[in-house]
């Protein structure tokens, strides 16, 4: 498939992908992120283009590239008042705040100082605890977690994830994912000997509420079974898969759709 022809971006993966390629692995300078967005936001397969993510500490650098697409900026503990100060004159359309081990000190003060304009999600320890889902549950905000990193750590088993995801369902809590989430299928990757998870397996494990059922797609390696699952999908499942995993950060765009036409999910129109 052509990602530069004309296409029809499925329900399932419209806006699914934020764009992450500032941060690590891909490190893009801003100079070329922007205009490398900008084609994105362009491209046949726009629709599947979530926002760019920005850190706090490059908003300056940002300002005098003047972008004119929404933009979300990761921010650390505690920086909160500095970033939105900083973000001023950008068109912020969110922010993605580590809320440290006080999930609820941190929805206090997203409460205090974040205009309603603006989006949030929060991101949660990977050891992840009842109290800190329900601190969000209930509230304008979704839970962001860390599906990966650049230490074999940083990846969260398989049963972990299941945790997290059905403990959201439980709440009804919308949830984000970053990290490690470049490829459609659960794999090895041969470089690192890192267990990546497949984001077809994320978004198949989304729409359960039976921790089994959910670690075991999310352990799926066969891209053919999860592609048959996916095509099975009512569009009442797909909305409620959607309403849950909201978005993941990528340093590629193109990768995870090149994965999605070669398991045959995408297609020209």
């Amino acid at each position: 498939m052509d990602l530069g022809e004309a296409m029809n971006v499925p329900e399932l993966y419209r806006g699914l992908f934020d764009d992450a390629a500032v941060f690590p692995p891909g490190d893009l300078p801003l100079a070329e992120a922007v205009p490398a967005h900008l084609a994105h936001r362009a491209a046949p397969y726009a629709a599947a283009v979530g926002p760019l993510l920005a850190p706090v500490d490059k908003l300056a650098e940002l300002a005098l590239l003047a972008p004119e697409f929404p933009i979300v900026v990761t921010v650390p503990t505690g920086r909160l008042a500095d970033a939105l100060k900083a973000a001023a004159g950008l068109p912020l359309a969110g922010v993605e705040y580590v809320a440290g081990e006080d999930v609820r000190a941190a929805v206090a003060e997203l409460d205090a100082l974040l205009p309603d304009s603006v989006g949030a999600a929060v991101e949660v320890p990977r050891a992840v605890s009842p109290d800190a889902l329900d601190a969000l549950a209930g509230t304008r905000y979704r839970a962001k977690y860390r599906t990966g990193g650049l230490s074999f750590a940083a990846f969260p088993s398989v049963a972990e994830l299941a945790g997290f995801q059905v403990a959201c369902a439980e709440r009804e809590l919308p949830y984000k994912c970053t990290a490690g989430l470049h490829n459609a299928v659960r794999h090895t990757d041969l470089g690192t000997g890192y267990e990546h998870h497949g984001f077809l397996n994320v978004l198949l494990a989304a729409g359960s509420s039976d921790r089994e059922q959910a670690t075991e797609l999310l352990a799926e390696r066969d891209g053919a079974r999860l592609a048959t699952a996916v095509q099975s999908l009512t569009e009442h499942q797909i909305a409620r898969i959607r309403s849950a995993f909201t978005a993941f950060g990528t340093c590629s765009i193109a990768e995870p759709l090149e994965d999605l036409a070669r398991l045959g999910l995408l297609e020209n129109s």
